[in-house]
């Protein structure tokens, strides 16, 4: 017998997998290219290892507007015991209008072992092979640009040697 509780369940896991495959057909919102440096690490401690990785500005473009990432962002990371990264970032676009976007996110990376370490040594390797999301927050006073604050954005993320891309989904 099926109670009212399995009914919510199953209507969650439903709802839940119409948005995500909704935002894999749904037309990006941006793509950022950010530019990062070489991780500077604390090294492993019982917490997991903490790093940051400083960003070296970058570009975005889309649909809404299109400019430059600034410089002096950053992307902390704590990498759990079984490699996943936890990620929090926090930068600032500049859109060639001239408006200013604050963005901060946060999300996780993971893959198996052999993957983590091909990635680590920028390798190029398919997205399909690992998974990496960001939760993604926009806050602006510019008011062309204001209704991204009342907004949630989710990120696909692929890691480069130099740089890594984000594509910028708006979530329904």
């Amino acid at each position: 017998m099926r109670t009212s509780s399995d009914a919510i369940r199953r209507h969650r896991l439903l709802s839940t997998t119409l948005v995500v495959v909704s935002l894999q057909f749904a037309e990006p919102l941006f793509v950022f290219h950010v530019g990062v440096q070489p991780p500077i690490s604390t090294g492993a401690s019982n917490a997991g290892e903490i790093r940051v990785i400083p960003f070296t500005g970058g570009t975005f473009e889309g649909p809404v507007c299109h400019g430059t990432i600034a410089d002096g962002g950053s992307d902390w990371q704590r990498i759990r015991a079984n490699g996943t990264l936890e990620i929090v970032a926090r930068y600032m676009l500049r859109t060639d209008d001239g408006a200013l976007l604050e963005v901060r996110s946060e999300g996780l990376r993971s893959a198996p072992p052999e993957v983590l370490e091909r990635l680590s040594k920028g390798e190029p390797v398919p997205v399909s092979e690992y998974y990496f999301r960001t939760f993604i927050h926009i806050r602006t006073a510019d008011e062309r640009y204001s209704w991204m604050n009342d907004r949630m954005f989710i990120g696909f993320g692929e890691r480069r040697a130099s740089e890594v891309q984000i594509t910028v989904r708006a979530l329904p």
